[in-house]
């Protein structure tokens, strides 16, 4: 099977030949160890696209992700503004939205004109075209709730769902809007078979369960409805621990979710086996940045042999990987996983 075909299977919720595995994003990574910088990406489709066609082979990732890193584009295409840094993901530099009034000002088609997001998808289609049979090629953003908090202001966001719930739902339905808008029309040319999304601030470190139940699971779950109608699977990862939401994942509706390492894997698989495709959830910085090549295999056999021998599972990082990860740490990852047949 080829890696496209191994991914696709676990998001049906079937057992593939053998372990799917795969990093979350890795822009931060890639573009630092392809020797160039975002700001330099940001406009050159032709040098994105090298970049990620090149990673591609020497990662062997199952999925490759355009746009890692670029997130706070599609707030920043409201009217915000970026600051590059030398070394990181570009960072929106102010929250746009004080009042419910500066709802009425914004206009998502906003995220159509900008430069970096066109580059993007321009460098998606050119990677999809090249690689698009051996791997899964997707396209990631922020979820609802995340991109809600980056409009805001996440301290804001935090306060306002005690203080203005409704006002917090009125964001959380905008941007799921403009996300759809935003992919429309990568899934309806056949680009996209899979979207990705990453919910940091929904993270069970900063909400409770009743907030996520409230706040992002129902916008979320509008977004998936959306996909699925297209044909097209969902991917989300969610930070922090959270383990007592597990049993509410499945009704996000998404394909897959990507577990943080605070996440209790057993748990995870008691619960969502069989209900939906988990992925996880090896430590970051503790395994994967700071752990011995000895260390990354004990992590991901042990991750593995709890988790992931009965299908409906995908070997991954408990989040993004830090730019210096060594990469002998990432080839054993993934060969451990290549290697463990099902």
């Amino acid at each position: 099977m080829k890696p496209r075909e191994v991914i696709l299977k676990a998001f049906d919720g079937g057992k593939p030949e053998r372990v799917p595995a795969t990093i979350f994003g890795g822009g931060m990574w890639s573009i630092h160890n392809f020797g160039t910088t975002f700001k330099d990406l940001s406009l050159d489709a032709l040098k994105m696209s090298e970049m990620l066609t090149h990673m591609s082979g020497r990662l062997l990732c199952d999925i490759v992700y355009a746009g890692s890193g670029y997130n706070n584009f599609h707030a920043s295409a409201l009217g915000g503004r970026i600051k590059f840094r030398e070394i990181g993901a570009p960072d929106l530099e102010e929250a746009l939205i004080a009042a419910e009034e500066d709802l009425q000002k914004l206009d998502i088609s906003g995220i159509d004109r900008d430069e970096v997001i066109n580059t993007v998808k321009h460098a998606l289609r050119l990677t999809r075209s090249k690689i698009g049979d051996e791997y899964v090629v997707t396209m990631t953003a922020w979820g609802p709730f995340t991109l809600g908090a980056r409009l805001v202001g996440e301290e804001a966001m935090m306060k306002a769902t005690f203080k203005k719930p409704a006002f917090v739902e009125k964001i959380v339905n905008l941007v799921t809007d403009l996300l759809i808008h935003l992919y429309e029309p990568l899934v309806a040319d056949g680009t996209l078979e899979v979207i990705s999304l990453a919910d940091p601030t929904a993270s069970g470190d900063l909400i409770s369960k009743k907030q996520f139940e409230r706040f992002a699971l129902p916008y979320l779950k509008k977004f998936t409805d959306w996909a699925k109608s297209k044909g097209v699977h969902t991917l989300v990862h969610i930070c922090g621990n959270t383990t007592d939401r597990l049993d509410l994942f499945p009704l996000t509706g998404a394909s897959c979710i990507s577990l943080d390492h605070k996440t209790d894997i057993a748990k995870a698989k008691e619960i969502l086996h069989g209900k939906m495709c988990f992925a996880g959830n090896v430590d970051p910085v503790k395994i994967m940045l700071q752990g011995t090549v000895q260390e990354v295999e004990d992590a991901c056999k042990s991750v593995i042999q709890t988790a992931g021998t009965d299908g409906g599972f995908v070997l991954m990082p408990g989040c993004d990987i830090p730019p210096t990860v060594p990469y002998e740490n990432i080839q054993k990852f993934i060969q451990v996983a290549r290697e463990w047949k099902l």
